[in-house]
């Protein structure tokens, strides 16, 4: 193995070691936010219910809280899709890995010289399958984060939901208190998730090439 090959294995390991990391971070995040994504549910049904015994005055709020509940599912729907890539990455990182710590056997038998030319032969074939594996970790880099803004406008739609649930709850006369109070827990809830992307969509993984 030549000292260009083996620092260009040795960067990819690095490289793909990073990523792990990185992505194991970003896996984590999306596991919040599913999680998050139930409570919404819950609480959509809930308020669905007190709508219901608020009568005509809550409509408008007993509407919003079923499009939250609608956004609920979408926003598990769409982390199901993220989740999808997320582990599509890891097999192709933990396949680098893999490749790298193989490569570097390789090249350690080459030095022996008696293999030389059957080793080299291997080294380079290997090169191109790690060309291929790399490309295949961009593509779904750019998957992830196309998919990634997806579920951030998603979320963006969920806070003009609870924001317009917050102002119909007004409407609702002696339970006004009660629908207000819920709105702003879902409110609460659509920032908290908000926050979770936003960090996401900076994260180092996205940076990577």
């Amino acid at each position: 193995m030549s000292t260009a090959t083996a620092l260009t294995v040795g960067a990819t390991a690095s490289a793909a070691g990073a990523d792990l990391l990185r992505i194991v971070r970003i896996n984590e995040q999306i596991k919040r936010v599913v999680g998050v994504s139930f409570k919404i549910n819950i609480m959509a049904l809930n308020a669905i219910f007190l709508a219901k015994r608020a009568g005509t005055a809550a409509l408008g709020f007993g509407v919003l809280s079923n499009e939250l509940r609608v956004f609920s599912q979408e926003l598990r729907d769409c982390m199901s899709g993220l989740n999808g890539l997320i582990h599509a990455s890891v097999n192709e990182v933990s396949i680098i890995l893999r490749n790298g710590r193989q490569d570097r056997l390789l090249g350690e038998l080459a030095k022996g010289g008696a293999v030389l030319p059957l080793v080299s032969g291997v080294l380079e074939r290997r090169a191109g399958e790690r060309s291929a594996h790399a490309k295949r970790l961009a593509d779904l880099r750019r998957q992830l984060k196309r998919a990634l803004e997806d579920a951030f406008q998603l979320v963006e739609l969920g806070g003009v939901l609870a924001k317009s649930a917050k102002i119909e709850a007004a409407y609702g006369q002696s339970f006004a208190a009660s629908l207000t109070q819920v709105s702003s827990e879902f409110d609460g809830i659509v920032e908290e998730i908000r926050g979770a992307l936003e960090s996401l969509r900076h994260s180092p993984f996205f940076a990577s090439k």
